[in-house]
Protein backbone atom coordinates (compact mmCIF):
# COMPACT_ATOMS: atom_id res chain seq x y z
CA UNK A 1 0.00 0.00 0.00
CA UNK A 2 1.29 3.46 -0.90
CA UNK A 3 2.17 5.38 2.29
CA UNK A 4 -0.03 8.39 3.05
CA UNK A 5 1.85 11.60 3.88
CA UNK A 6 0.09 13.45 6.69
CA UNK A 7 0.63 17.04 7.86
CA UNK A 8 -0.72 17.92 11.32
CA UNK A 9 -1.55 21.62 11.80
CA UNK A 10 -2.22 22.39 15.46
CA UNK A 11 -0.83 24.98 17.90
CA UNK A 12 -1.42 22.75 20.94
CA UNK A 13 2.07 21.25 21.09
CA UNK A 14 1.40 18.41 23.55
CA UNK A 15 -1.73 17.28 21.71
CA UNK A 16 -0.09 17.53 18.28
CA UNK A 17 3.02 15.65 19.38
CA UNK A 18 0.98 12.90 21.04
CA UNK A 19 -1.20 12.56 17.95
CA UNK A 20 1.85 12.46 15.68
CA UNK A 21 3.45 9.76 17.82
CA UNK A 22 0.28 7.65 17.83
CA UNK A 23 -0.42 8.02 14.10
CA UNK A 24 3.25 7.35 13.39
CA UNK A 25 2.71 3.79 14.62
CA UNK A 26 0.34 3.15 11.71
CA UNK A 27 2.40 1.36 9.03
CA UNK A 28 0.75 3.20 6.12
CA UNK A 29 0.97 6.74 7.53
CA UNK A 30 4.02 9.00 7.18
CA UNK A 31 3.77 11.85 9.68
CA UNK A 32 5.46 15.06 8.53
CA UNK A 33 6.83 17.85 10.77
CA UNK A 34 4.08 19.55 12.79
CA UNK A 35 2.90 23.05 11.87
CA UNK A 36 1.72 25.32 14.70
CA UNK A 37 0.63 28.34 12.67
CA UNK A 38 -0.68 29.38 9.26
CA UNK A 39 2.69 30.41 7.84
CA UNK A 40 4.41 27.16 8.81
CA UNK A 41 1.48 25.11 7.56
CA UNK A 42 1.59 26.71 4.12
CA UNK A 43 5.36 26.35 3.90
CA UNK A 44 5.23 22.65 4.80
CA UNK A 45 2.32 22.02 2.45
CA UNK A 46 4.57 23.25 -0.36
CA UNK A 47 7.79 21.47 0.60
CA UNK A 48 6.60 18.21 2.18
CA UNK A 49 3.85 17.33 -0.32
CA UNK A 50 1.26 15.95 2.12
CA UNK A 51 -1.71 14.03 0.77
CA UNK A 52 -3.83 14.75 3.86
CA UNK A 53 -3.72 17.76 6.19
CA UNK A 54 -5.15 17.26 9.69
CA UNK A 55 -6.17 20.78 10.65
CA UNK A 56 -7.30 22.44 13.87
CA UNK A 57 -9.75 25.31 13.48
CA UNK A 58 -8.09 27.52 16.10
CA UNK A 59 -4.41 28.39 15.68
CA UNK A 60 -3.81 31.00 18.34
CA UNK A 61 -5.26 34.23 17.01
CA UNK A 62 -5.47 32.73 13.51
CA UNK A 63 -8.21 30.63 11.96
CA UNK A 64 -7.84 27.21 10.46
CA UNK A 65 -10.18 28.40 7.71
CA UNK A 66 -7.31 30.58 6.44
CA UNK A 67 -5.12 27.50 6.09
CA UNK A 68 -7.97 25.63 4.44
CA UNK A 69 -8.52 28.36 1.86
CA UNK A 70 -4.83 28.65 0.97
CA UNK A 71 -4.17 24.91 0.85
CA UNK A 72 -7.17 24.33 -1.40
CA UNK A 73 -6.07 27.20 -3.64
CA UNK A 74 -2.38 26.29 -3.87
CA UNK A 75 -2.62 22.50 -3.59
CA UNK A 76 -6.08 21.41 -4.78
CA UNK A 77 -5.20 17.71 -4.61
CA UNK A 78 -4.49 17.87 -0.88
CA UNK A 79 -7.32 16.54 1.28
CA UNK A 80 -8.11 18.43 4.48
CA UNK A 81 -9.56 16.76 7.57
CA UNK A 82 -10.53 19.08 10.43
CA UNK A 83 -9.64 17.83 13.92
CA UNK A 84 -10.82 20.36 16.47
CA UNK A 85 -12.32 20.99 19.88
CA UNK A 86 -14.90 23.26 18.25
CA UNK A 87 -18.46 21.99 17.94
CA UNK A 88 -19.98 24.96 16.14
CA UNK A 89 -22.16 23.73 13.28
CA UNK A 90 -21.85 26.96 11.30
CA UNK A 91 -18.05 26.62 11.28
CA UNK A 92 -18.38 22.98 10.24
CA UNK A 93 -20.57 23.95 7.28
CA UNK A 94 -18.15 26.75 6.34
CA UNK A 95 -15.26 24.29 6.42
CA UNK A 96 -17.09 21.84 4.14
CA UNK A 97 -18.05 24.63 1.76
CA UNK A 98 -14.41 25.65 1.60
CA UNK A 99 -13.17 22.18 0.79
CA UNK A 100 -12.73 20.15 3.97
CA UNK A 101 -13.58 16.47 3.46
CA UNK A 102 -13.74 15.48 7.11
CA UNK A 103 -14.57 16.86 10.55
CA UNK A 104 -13.57 15.15 13.78
CA UNK A 105 -13.71 16.13 17.43
CA UNK A 106 -10.48 15.99 19.41
CA UNK A 107 -12.30 13.67 21.79
CA UNK A 108 -12.35 10.94 19.12
CA UNK A 109 -9.86 8.11 19.37
CA UNK A 110 -6.76 7.89 17.20
CA UNK A 111 -8.09 4.76 15.49
CA UNK A 112 -10.98 6.74 14.01
CA UNK A 113 -8.65 9.60 13.04
CA UNK A 114 -6.45 7.14 11.18
CA UNK A 115 -9.46 5.61 9.39
CA UNK A 116 -10.72 9.03 8.31
CA UNK A 117 -7.24 9.97 7.04
CA UNK A 118 -7.19 6.80 4.93
CA UNK A 119 -10.69 7.50 3.63
CA UNK A 120 -9.72 11.08 2.74
CA UNK A 121 -6.64 9.88 0.85
CA UNK A 122 -8.92 7.58 -1.18
CA UNK A 123 -11.14 10.53 -2.13
CA UNK A 124 -13.62 9.73 0.61
CA UNK A 125 -14.66 11.79 3.60
CA UNK A 126 -16.33 11.68 7.00
CA UNK A 127 -18.69 13.84 9.02
CA UNK A 128 -20.18 13.05 12.44
CA UNK A 129 -23.30 10.95 11.78
CA UNK A 130 -25.35 12.93 14.28
CA UNK A 131 -24.95 16.17 12.28
CA UNK A 132 -24.63 14.81 8.74
CA UNK A 133 -28.29 15.36 7.85
CA UNK A 134 -28.30 18.96 9.06
CA UNK A 135 -25.03 19.74 7.26
CA UNK A 136 -26.37 18.38 3.98
CA UNK A 137 -29.61 20.30 4.48
CA UNK A 138 -27.68 23.55 4.96
CA UNK A 139 -25.47 22.84 1.97
CA UNK A 140 -28.52 22.12 -0.16
CA UNK A 141 -30.67 25.03 0.96
CA UNK A 142 -28.20 27.56 2.30
CA UNK A 143 -28.38 30.27 -0.33
CA UNK A 144 -29.71 31.42 -3.68
CA UNK A 145 -26.72 30.02 -5.49
CA UNK A 146 -27.89 26.48 -4.75
CA UNK A 147 -31.48 27.38 -5.61
CA UNK A 148 -30.29 28.24 -9.11
CA UNK A 149 -28.61 24.88 -9.52
CA UNK A 150 -30.33 23.86 -12.74
CA UNK A 151 -29.33 27.11 -14.42
CA UNK A 152 -25.75 26.79 -13.20
CA UNK A 153 -25.43 23.21 -14.44
CA UNK A 154 -26.52 24.40 -17.87
CA UNK A 155 -23.23 26.32 -18.07
CA UNK A 156 -21.20 23.10 -17.88
CA UNK A 157 -19.80 21.42 -20.98
CA UNK A 158 -21.07 17.91 -21.80
CA UNK A 159 -17.81 16.42 -20.52
CA UNK A 160 -17.99 18.40 -17.28
CA UNK A 161 -21.54 17.12 -16.78
CA UNK A 162 -20.29 13.56 -17.32
CA UNK A 163 -17.61 14.08 -14.69
CA UNK A 164 -20.16 15.55 -12.30
CA UNK A 165 -22.50 12.60 -12.88
CA UNK A 166 -19.63 10.27 -12.00
CA UNK A 167 -19.10 12.24 -8.79
CA UNK A 168 -22.79 11.85 -7.96
CA UNK A 169 -22.35 8.12 -8.63
CA UNK A 170 -19.71 8.07 -5.90
CA UNK A 171 -16.66 7.49 -8.09
CA UNK A 172 -13.18 8.70 -7.21
CA UNK A 173 -10.86 10.35 -9.71
CA UNK A 174 -9.22 7.12 -10.91
CA UNK A 175 -12.62 5.46 -11.35
CA UNK A 176 -13.95 8.48 -13.28
CA UNK A 177 -10.90 8.36 -15.53
CA UNK A 178 -11.48 4.66 -16.17
CA UNK A 179 -15.21 5.09 -16.89
CA UNK A 180 -14.74 8.02 -19.27
CA UNK A 181 -11.49 6.87 -20.87
CA UNK A 182 -9.58 9.93 -19.66
CA UNK A 183 -6.34 10.47 -17.78
CA UNK A 184 -6.48 11.30 -14.08
CA UNK A 185 -4.99 14.72 -14.82
CA UNK A 186 -7.72 15.45 -17.36
CA UNK A 187 -10.37 14.46 -14.82
CA UNK A 188 -8.72 16.78 -12.31
CA UNK A 189 -8.86 19.64 -14.81
CA UNK A 190 -12.54 19.03 -15.60
CA UNK A 191 -13.31 18.84 -11.87
CA UNK A 192 -11.53 22.12 -11.16
CA UNK A 193 -13.29 23.79 -14.09
CA UNK A 194 -16.76 22.67 -13.07
CA UNK A 195 -16.19 23.71 -9.45
CA UNK A 196 -15.04 27.14 -10.67
CA UNK A 197 -18.10 27.53 -12.92
CA UNK A 198 -20.40 26.57 -10.06
CA UNK A 199 -18.48 28.81 -7.63
CA UNK A 200 -17.99 25.87 -5.27
CA UNK A 201 -15.02 24.62 -3.27
CA UNK A 202 -15.58 20.91 -2.78
CA UNK A 203 -16.92 17.77 -4.41
CA UNK A 204 -19.49 17.40 -1.62
CA UNK A 205 -20.95 20.81 -2.46
CA UNK A 206 -21.02 19.95 -6.17
CA UNK A 207 -22.79 16.66 -5.51
CA UNK A 208 -25.35 18.39 -3.28
CA UNK A 209 -26.03 21.03 -5.92
CA UNK A 210 -26.27 18.42 -8.69
CA UNK A 211 -28.76 16.31 -6.75
CA UNK A 212 -30.82 19.38 -5.93
CA UNK A 213 -30.91 20.08 -9.68
CA UNK A 214 -32.17 16.57 -10.41
CA UNK A 215 -29.08 14.41 -10.92
CA UNK A 216 -29.30 11.01 -9.25
CA UNK A 217 -26.81 8.14 -8.82
CA UNK A 218 -26.90 5.87 -11.84
CA UNK A 219 -28.89 8.29 -13.99
CA UNK A 220 -25.98 8.65 -16.38
CA UNK A 221 -25.74 4.93 -17.16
Amino acid sequence: MQPIRVLIVDDHALFAEALAARLGREPDLVILPIAADVRRALALAGTERPQVVVLDMTLGAESGLDVLDRVREDHPDVRVVVLTAMSDLDTLVQAVRRGAVGWLSKTEGADLVARVIRSAARQGGWLPPEVLGEVLRRLAAGDARDAGGTRLLADLTPREREVLQCMVDGLGRAEIADRLGLSANTVRTHTQNLLAKLDLHSALEAITLAMRAGMRPGSGD
